[in-house]
């Protein structure tokens, strides 16, 4: 892991005054007395004003990402590698700039981002073996994580499908219990319907029941037969009716007749 402090012999072609300039290499030279004394954070702060004063001083920028590197702060110490690795003129400050740029993606777990700065750095510096190993890890980390990616993907899209499974599993049971429910609905119905049919029909066939059903009714003989005794009944009845008949015959014959009396002229 390289960690190289620029000094401040040489300032890229700026547009900044000659009195900012100046400035900068100060804060600059600020910066690095604090840095050797581990006093990271105070030297981020003085890198930070050499920036302020020369936007696109490299080795300010370059030195910046090292304090904060070494802070732990990897996430900021990103942009000030990349500023240096776009405004570094020679090819060695190039590589050393992606390289640290390649250490604080590894750091954050952004794989992918570490290959390709280790790439560049090798790009710009063919022959550091150290860079070379990083990349060679970067890559392997960066493998194992693409296929813990796929894996976990896999268990995902294998979890939405057992749950779409199961979903569907309870929609149907769902729709079956809603089924059998009706289905057992309509046969209570059908039953109480069958019940009430049946209690019509027999009001039906029965059309002299009403509120007096319970009253019991006579026996009417069948038309055609008569009983022993309406048979003595009519008998006797027709024998006083032949009596009566009879006595009044005997009557006129003891009185006479009356004849017709015819005028002769």
């Amino acid at each position: 892991m390289a960690f190289i402090l620029c000094s401040v012999n040489k300032i890229s072609a700026q547009k900044d005054s000659i009195a900012q300039q100046r400035k900068a290499r100060k804060l600059v030279r600020n910066g690095n007395a604090l840095y050797e004394k581990q006093q990271f954070t105070d030297a981020s702060v003085a890198y930070k004003k050499a920036l302020a004063n020369s936007s696109y001083y490299d080795k300010a920028s370059y030195n910046l990402g090292n304090a904060l590197y070494q802070d732990k702060n990897f996430k900021e110490a990103i942009p000030s590698y990349e500023l240096t690795a776009k405004t570094a003129e020679d090819k060695y400050t190039k590589a050393e700039a992606y390289h640290n740029l390649g250490n604080a993606y590894m750091e954050t777990k952004n794989y992918q981002g570490a290959v390709e700065a280790f790439k560049n750095s090798l790009r710009n510096n063919p022959n550091d073996d150290e860079t070379r190993y990083n990349f060679a890890v970067a890559k392997k980390l960066l493998d194992e994580q693409n296929k813990q990616n796929k894996n976990d993907k896999n268990k995902d899209k294998n979890k939405d499908n057992k749950d779409k499974e199961n979903k569907d599993k309870d929609d149907k049971n769902k729709d079956k219990d809603k089924k059998d429910g009706d289905d057992k609905d309509k046969k209570e119905d059908d039953k109480d319907k069958d019940g009430k049919g049946d209690k019509d029909q027999k009001d039906k066939q029965d059309p002299k029941k009403d509120d007096n059903k319970d009253k019991k009714q006579k026996p009417k003989p069948q038309q055609g037969k008569m009983s022993p005794q309406q048979i003595k009944q009519l008998l006797e009845s027709l024998n006083n009716e032949e009596k009566k008949t009879q006595k009044k015959m005997n009557a006129k014959k003891a009185k006479g007749t009356k004849t017709k009396q015819e005028k002769d002229w």
